[in-house]
């Protein structure tokens, strides 16, 4: 019996209304346009609405891929790092919320790079016959967590949410997802956290400074790790593909920051016209980077079907991941 292969079929994004231009931030965080757009690439972001949590951005998404590409889904897997509870899960409430019945419902957490955990878990759950159709949103309102007044991650973070559908099928499919790689470096985990809310803090008995419910980053090492460790994996997939670097028409990394995109390509040999980047439009939406970068390649024209197709992230944990598939005729919401 050939083993099952999850296969994607719909892909779908959505961002909140407010748009913010650099120009709007330049008071709060103290900074120039033209400082933001040289150390990140970035022109604007949105930002979500008050009382508009998560779950509103992966719903709308949700709702969208599943009306374009028909039928509904036996599994529904959210990936983000700000759920709108710490317990329970987001997950099972945006499945109730788009009418799905009682599937299995998850949340992953892996930061930046949970969108590509995402789809190794929807690949293993096909795989294993646990579900035929898995719903895969990666979703951020990182506009939550992000301190006010902080100059650095104020100005490179986003709100928004990205929607794949996957359907069990062959491997020899377009639009089947893998090979994988992933790993993670425990010992960094603090180069990418938000320091307080947690067992650790609570535990303590010692109350949490002011600050450290908002999300923190050190930047230089994260930009060093990043380059690295997603060039690695890439190439790891490459390897296990059997598939040339010279034959990859697009690399659409997480949009972590302009000039990691581009060193990466560089890194692997992609020339900068291959890599897919909304960087600059978007800012980085975490989890969701990946699919709402996926959903408007697709829509300009970048993405078409028979190319072949390396999607890569990086983000806390440390944790990374890499994944390699020939791009399908997808339906679009």
């Amino acid at each position: 019996m050939q083993r099952l292969a999850a296969i994607l079929c719909g892909l779908a994004r959505h961002l909140p209304e407010r748009r913010v231009p650099n120009q709007e931030l330049i008071d709060s965080l103290g900074v120039s346009g033209e400082w933001i757009v040289q150390r990140t690439g970035i022109l604007q972001r949105y930002f979500a609405a008050p009382g508009e949590a998560t779950s509103d951005l992966a719903v709308t998404a949700g709702a969208k891929v599943l009306a374009a590409a028909g039928g509904g889904a036996d599994a529904v897997i959210l990936a983000t790092t700000t759920p709108d509870q710490t317990c329970p899960a987001t997950a099972p409430l945006i499945a109730e919320r788009l009418g799905l019945g009682t599937p299995l419902a998850m949340d992953v957490s892996a930061a930046c790079a949970g969108f590509v955990y995402g789809l190794g878990t929807a690949a293993g759950l096909i795989s294993a016959g646990i579900a035929k159709r898995v719903l895969l949103i990666g979703a951020e309102t990182y506009s939550t967590i992000l301190a006010p007044g902080d100059r650095v991650n104020g100005a490179i973070f986003g709100d928004g949410a990205g929607a794949v559908l996957l359907r069990a099928g062959a491997p020899d499919e377009p639009g089947a997802i893998g090979p994988f790689d992933f790993g993670s470096d425990g010992s960094g985990h603090e180069l990418i956290m938000v320091p307080a809310g947690g067992s650790r803090q609570r535990s303590s008995g010692v109350p949490s400074a002011p600050g450290e419910e908002y999300f923190t980053m050190n930047g230089q090492p994260v930009y060093r790790q990043a380059i690295q460790r997603m060039t690695e994996s890439c190439q790891r997939v490459l390897d296990l593909a059997e598939i040339p670097v010279a034959k990859i028409d697009r690399l659409v990394p997480h949009q972590a920051n302009l000039r990691i995109l581009h060193a990466v390509a560089d890194r692997l040999g992609i020339p900068e016209d291959r890599c897919v980047a909304n960087i600059a439009q978007v800012g980085n939406t975490a989890a969701a980077s990946i699919p709402i970068a996926l959903a408007d390649a697709t829509t300009s024209g970048q993405l078409q079907p028979g190319q072949h197709v390396l999607l890569t992230a990086f983000g806390g944990g440390l944790a990374w991941g890499s994944c390699y598939l020939t791009w399908p005729d997808v339906h679009i919401g």
